[in-house]
Formats: structure tokens, C-alpha cells, sequence
């Protein structure tokens, strides 16, 4: 018998304002390979995939400039698309979400902190102003949602 190996790749579009949010998750694909003769194997085991919904992140940190040593309210948003609702987007409740910092002149965030969203997926909390840097939140994703990260929002601490 004469085997031969194939790589094939597939595409799999869709409209996305067919999908409702208990659609986002795992999805188990069935797959066939079809050779000239009319014979056919099928992949097992099935490959997954995982559809996940869009979300967005929002950071806000206040005040600025601050003196070192008080407080700074970091603020923000964490949404996901609602394929229920035309794709609008609403917010994520009672998800952890890091709060991250990286000090001015360097290249890496550290996290300081997890905070949850509340019900309506804002977040909110605290933190003593010691250096002039960049806060962020990072939603590291969910089974059914994609992780995010905001874009860090500077603050000048004299």
C-alpha cells in the first residue's frame, strides 16, 4: 500500500450575528479526509477549537500628577461582546482582573494586585503612589471570553 502524509489547513468563517452567547466556548469539530477512490478516514481524535467572545478593558488612574506617598484610584471597564444583543458590548461581571505597573524607563509590568468586577464590570481600587509609571489592567480571559489587556495610563509622581 502506498501512504502518503497531508497537511491541510481549513478556514472556517462565519457571521457572527447567527451566534448567541452560549455558543462561545469549546467547540468539537468532526473531520473527514475523502481520497480520490471514495475511500475516507476520519480525524481522530476530533480536533477542538475555541470561539471565544470579544472583550475590551479600560483603564483610568487619577489623580495626576500626585504627590509620592498618596493615593491613586485606578479605575476602568472590562466588556465582552453580547452576540445576543447585535454584538453590542456589555460589562463582564465578577471576573479577577490584574491590576499591573511598570515603573517609567522599563519594559515590563509587574501585578500589584487582583480586583473583581462588579455587576455592571467596572473596577475600582486604590494604590500608594511611590514612582512615575504606566497602570494597566489584564483580563487574563475566560473559558468563554477573550483576555485582554487595557493600554497603561501614565502618572507622574513628584
Amino acid at each position: 500500500m502506498n501512504y502518503q502524509t497531508w497537511k491541510c489547513k481549513s478556514t472556517i468563517n462565519g457571521n457572527p450575528l447567527l451566534l448567541t452567547n452560549s455558543m462561545a466556548g469549546t467547540w468539537h469539530l468532526y473531520a473527514q479526509a475523502y481520497a480520490g477512490n471514495s475511500s475516507y478516514t476520519t480525524l481522530t481524535p476530533n480536533p477542538t477549537i475555541r470561539v471565544l467572545r470579544a472583550s475590551r478593558l479600560t483603564v483610568n488612574a487619577s489623580p495626576e500628577p500626585v504627590h509620592k506617598g498618596r493615593t491613586i484610584t485606578v479605575a476602568g471597564k472590562l466588556s465582552r461582546a453580547w452576540w445576543d444583543d447585535e454584538l453590542q458590548y456589555h460589562g463582564y461581571a465578577n471576573q479577577p482582573v490584574q491590576l499591573q505597573f511598570r515603573k517609567a524607563g522599563t519594559s515590563t509590568y509587574s501585578t500589584v494586585k487582583t480586583v473583581h468586577t462588579n455587576v455592571y464590570g467596572n473596577l475600582k481600587t486604590t494604590v500608594t503612589a511611590s514612582a512615575d509609571g504606566y497602570w494597566r489592567y489584564y483580563f487574563t480571559g475566560s473559558t468563554t471570553t477573550a483576555a485582554v489587556r487595557a493600554a497603561g495610563d501614565y502618572v507622574d509622581v513628584q
